[in-house]
This record gives structure tokens, sequence and C-alpha cells, in this order.
């Protein structure tokens, strides 16, 4: 399938601290494609500019066959791309409801706001039960899946996903990772950023490794599941660390646990 998504030679970073260095990678249409890198290999900074938040200083993004560099995050989200930020972005005084709103901003059509809406519940069920609930009540794990829920509610075609993982307990990793996979499935196309490398490799078609700022590694999610490298840094001694499965027996991808 054609790329959604292309970067190319990205250069960026804050003020005049370069942190980007000649970055590129692709993610086409209805796959699941991992970042991963050590804290401060510059894997925040590239999500970052794609979804408009910082501006590069050279290259170029390209989504769905339009040169979008430089884009805001309100035109790049109406033409269909968005960020999950990590840590907390959920609006704390405000119900899970209203939240989930706010993501349909966008959307004009109300019997499209409703299917999309009947979407995130049947994916997260906890969000249905506490609709009336003020978000900063909830758990960080509820909290993580309300952003994403709210981000389900733009007319989305690529969704860009910052450490959803970060902070939360391992139970709750596993029901948003059983998420991700579903998601190409629903036809979105995830580009996910993760330092949890073992879930992050099983949700996902292809990888990128980043080092100071620069792609190191580029290859399919198994290839780099064997590189001696990946393994030695990313996944423990012999890469033999399991964290998680969706489809392994015995593993559960439903939404309703202990958070």
């Amino acid at each position: 399938m054609a790329a959604l998504l292309e970067v190319h030679e990205l250069q960026s970073g804050y003020g005049k601290v370069p942190v980007l260095h000649d970055v590129s990678l692709t993610v086409d249409g209805l796959e699941t494609v991992c970042v991963l890198g050590a804290n401060g290999a510059g894997k925040t900074t590239l999500v970052n500019t794609i979804a408009g938040l910082l501006t590069p200083s050279h290259g170029r993004i390209v989504f769905g066959g339009e040169d979008v560099t430089g884009w805001k995050p309100e035109r790049l989200a109406a033409k269909g791309l968005a960020l999950v930020r990590q840590g907390r972005s959920a609006f704390p005084h405000m119900t899970v409801q209203e939240n989930l709103d706010m993501g349909a901003y966008l959307v004009r059509d109300h019997a499209a706001a409703a299917g999309r809406l009947a979407t995130v519940f049947e994916m997260f069920p906890v969000l249905r039960t506490r609709r009336d609930q003020l978000a900063g009540s909830m758990s960080g794990g509820e909290q993580k899946m309300l952003e994403i829920g709210r981000t389900l509610m733009l007319p989305l075609r690529l969704l860009i996903l910052d450490e959803p993982s970060l902070g939360l307990a391992p139970l709750v990793t596993q029901a948003i990772f059983g998420r991700i996979r579903e998601f190409n499935r629903r036809g979105l196309t995830v580009l996910l950023v993760e330092q949890n490398a073992v879930a992050a490799l099983e949700v996902s078609t292809r990888g990128y490794v980043l080092e100071l700022g620069q792609v190191r590694i580029a290859d399919t999610s198994e290839g780099l599941a064997q590189n001696a490298e990946v393994r030695a840094s990313y996944l423990g001694v012999g890469g033999e660390s399991r964290v998680y499965h969706p489809d392994q027996p015995g593993s559960s991808s439903s939404t309703e646990v202990p958070l």
C-alpha cells in the first residue's frame, strides 16, 4: 500500500539546539510502525514535529500526498493526523463525555459523531460506564484511554501515540496495546513511539530505532526483534524478556481491568 506519511531528511529541535538530524521514515496506509530509542534519542521531538507542535529547520513532511511541513496541529487534525502526547492531557474538570465531545469539534455530521462515539465505547467500555465522571478523578490508565478515545472522535487517518504505556500498570498496558492492534483493522494507520520495545514490536509491522537524533536501524518488526543490537539494548539479555502478546493464550485484551 502507498505511503500515507513520508518524512524526508527532517531536522528539528528547540531554539538553536538541534535534536533530529536528517531523519527519514515512511508509514504506509493501514499499518502500525513503531519508533524505538532510549531517552533523549529524539522520539518525542520527531512526533511533535510531525504533528505540528514544532517547526522543522529542514526537510519535508508529506501526508496523504500533500506537503504539510510547518502546518499547525489544528490544520493537520482537520486533514486526519493527530497526536496523543505522553503524560496526561485530559481536561480534568470536564466529564468523560465532555472530553469526548471536545474531540468531535471538527465533526459537523451528528450521525458520524455518534458513530465514532459508539466505536470509542466499544473499544474502551470503561469510558461508557464513567461517562458522567470528572476526568481528573479517574486513574491514570483510564485517563490514557480517554485521551486516545477523544482523539478517535476526530475524522482520523493517522494516529500518533507517544509513549502510551508511560507510568501505567502492566494490565492497563495490556488493554491499550490490545486495542492498538485493532486500529489497522478499523481503517486507521498508527505511528507508535514506545520504550516498551517488546510490546511495540508485537503490535507493529515495521520499526525504526533512533539514536542521538538519527535513524540507526530500520527493519520489519520481526527483523528488529532478531537483531542482536536491538535485543541487547531494548529487549533485555538475549531478547527473551516478554511483556505482552495480544494473541498469546491466557492474555486478555479486555479493557475491564483493575486500574
